[in-house]
């Protein structure tokens, strides 16, 4: 697959609501995620491997108590990156609602998402 087909295949599969199948489907085992500097304490941080991402993926849907909205845009491309903008509309377990808005940048190397990083506002 080349960097377009995966985005496509990821933008769908995630508004489908199948984070899991995408990322045994589209990323590589030695894949990297990376979250905004300056977290809280507890929060979900970077990961790398594939193991560590689904872990972190499992961790952010359990600390979801309700989804109100989600939506994903088309990807844009660039050569091996794309980037997608994403809102999702939470209520989390002892948090309480958030509607958090970020873009993602997405680098593909040899067919497979290889890198993962997100942008957004906090606090």
């Amino acid at each position: 697959m080349n960097t377009e087909d995966i985005a496509r295949r990821l933008v769908q599969l995630c508004r489908e609501g199948k984070y899991e199948q995408a990322q045994e489907e589209l990323y590589a085992d030695n894949a990297v995620s990376i979250e905004m500097d300056g977290l809280p304490e507890g929060a979900l941080g970077n990961a790398q491997g594939l193991p560590a991402i689904r872990e972190k993926g499992r961790r952010w849907r359990e600390s979801i108590e309700a989804i109100h909205a989600a939506e994903m845009s088309d990807p844009l491309i660039a050569g091996h990156w794309f980037s997608v903008s994403s809102r999702v509309d939470v209520t989390y377990k002892g948090m309480g609602r958030m509607d958090m808005r970020e873009i993602a940048v997405y680098r593909v190397r040899d067919g497979k998402v290889v890198h993962e990083q997100f942008f957004y506002d906090m606090g």
